[in-house]
């Protein structure tokens, strides 16, 4: 199996980074760039073009974009523009989304609603004029994309954690992404829970590749590393540690680490996550450290490691790490 590692960024940089981030990832050998769909961010779509135009081989796509800020015919038109600006290295990436209450979208039926708006979407990208009539959306017979595509069938990701996303992500898709993570228990874990979907569609549980990635923080200043992964983590702990069922933590923690947060007190809240913790919700560290912790996912059977915002101490100086020296760890 052939292992590939990315890098996953955050939607807030200013227009140029992307292009020299991403001319400087596929300098050092990096297989994937993803781009965050995050709530309040820029849309995905702006770094995603700009970087296809930087690069010529790595693949590029967005995790996750979602079918209830944005219809079915409109996520076909992105796919379909960043495959044509790619010269066909897109990706599809899908998921319910998260904290879509604070712009007043309710989410009823998500597997139903992201198992549709796959149907919707490559209908529309295969040409398939037939129409589809289905509980959330539908497409009238004779409606079709009024441009060329470079493919018909780019690869579906589903970002799921649970059973029942990863069982939707065992029958249709190519990969899922368990986002937030670097724990190795995790991945026998999906594996089985997408083993239910695959085979109920006659499918080889191995012909889903199971992606991990989660926030990153190299340097050769081991500790400053894992200080502000600390507090990057400390953010979203209360949302992954909840959906782990192989990780046992310490009585209160969550609590705490949240109400600190809220008070705005981060690094405050960081503070109080342990190392065990916090190596599987993070990567973190020196660069030796980082590869020893995604070497163990490789070990456990991953297809990709991502590597997450925000890399290091800068983005910059992350990046350069990753790939001067952690990719050579990983691929000796």
């Amino acid at each position: 199996m052939t292992v590939e590692i990315g890098l996953g960024l955050q939607s807030d940089k200013p227009a140029g980074a992307y292009a020299r981030l991403a001319r400087a990832a596929e300098a050092h050998g990096f297989d994937v760039l993803t781009v965050f769909g995050d709530l309040m961010y820029q849309p995905p779509i702006f770094p995603l073009l700009e970087m296809a135009q930087a690069t010529e081989r790595v693949r590029l796509g967005a995790a996750c974009l979602n079918p209830y800020s944005m219809a079915p015919y409109e996520i076909a038109g992105q796919i379909a523009a960043l495959d044509l600006a790619s010269h066909g290295r897109a990706y599809l990436g899908l998921a319910r989304g998260t904290w879509l209450g604070a712009v007043g979208l309710p989410q009823p039926r998500p597997l139903t609603t992201i198992e549709e708006a796959v149907q919707v979407v490559y209908r529309l990208l295969r040409g398939d004029r037939s129409g589809f009539t289905g509980r959330v959306f539908s497409l009238e017979a004779g409606t079709a994309l009024r441009y060329d595509v470079q493919r018909p069938d780019p690869p579906l990701l589903l970002g799921a954690w649970g059973p029942q996303g990863a069982a939707l992500a065992g029958r249709i898709a190519d990969e899922i992404k368990v986002g937030g993570s670097a724990n190795p228990d995790m991945v026998p874990v999906i594996r089985e829970r997408l083993r239910a979907g695959a085979e109920k569609a006659g499918r080889d549980v191995s012909d889903v590749g199971i992606v991990l990635g989660a926030v990153t923080v190299v340097d050769t200043d081991g500790e400053a590393a894992r200080a502000k992964a600390r507090t990057e983590v400390a953010m979203y702990l209360a949302v992954v540690a909840e959906l782990d069922p192989t990780v046992v933590l310490p009585d209160d923690l969550v609590k705490r680490v949240g109400e600190l947060v809220d008070a705005g007190e981060d690094e405050a809240a960081g503070r109080l996550i342990p190392d065990d913790v916090l190596d599987r919700f993070a990567f973190s560290g020196t660069p030796e450290q980082v590869a020893v912790q995604a070497q163990a996912l490789i070990d456990a059977g991953v297809r990709r490691v991502e590597f997450g915002t925000p890399h290091g101490l800068t983005d910059e100086r992350g990046v350069d790490l990753l790939g001067s020296a952690v990719l050579p760890l990983l691929r000796r």
